[in-house]
């Protein structure tokens, strides 16, 4: 693991206009140096990310996030890292009323809203040792929303 990995040579930085996307190559590059080769980045993003109308800074940026994993997937695929992005649905934590929950789930196939257990249960699939092969994707967690 000493050879230099080019995308993650300080000095070779990105803007810091975003700092999340900064602070993910920042994790990569010591995840390398310190747990060898069994790494597991996770990213998460939004399963609408494709069209976010009102919200257009906010859709770039998650879109931005889901080629970053698929790009830092390429670089680092070679030293048995993964990584992935968790793209969730909407998911009931409160914040979500009656009415807005007939709205959204008239939107979802399953017909039911996420609940945060939901997106952890993806979370530890794509950390565990079962996830292995996977890398470079956006697992949507979303009952088929926004497909």
């Amino acid at each position: 693991m000493n050879e230099a990995i080019p995308f993650l040579e300080k000095g070779k930085r990105l803007s810091r206009y975003n700092g999340g996307i900064t602070l993910v190559i920042d994790l990569a590059r010591e995840f390398i140096k310190r747990l060898g080769e069994y790494v597991r980045i996770i990213c998460l993003s939004t399963d609408s990310v494709q069209i976010f109308v009102g919200q257009i800074a906010y859709g770039a940026s998650k879109a931005a996030i889901e080629t970053l994993t698929r790009s830092i997937a390429m670089e680092v695929g070679k030293y048995g890292i993964t990584v992935n992005c968790v793209e969730p649905g909407p998911t009931q934590t409160g914040w979500i009323d009656e009415d807005l929950e007939k709205a959204v789930k008239s939107q979802i196939p399953l017909g039911k809203l996420l609940q945060p257990q939901d997106i952890a249960d993806a979370i530890v699939f794509l950390a565990s040792d079962r996830a292995e092969t996977v890398t470079g994707q956006g697992i949507k967690v979303s009952g088929g929303r926004a497909l």
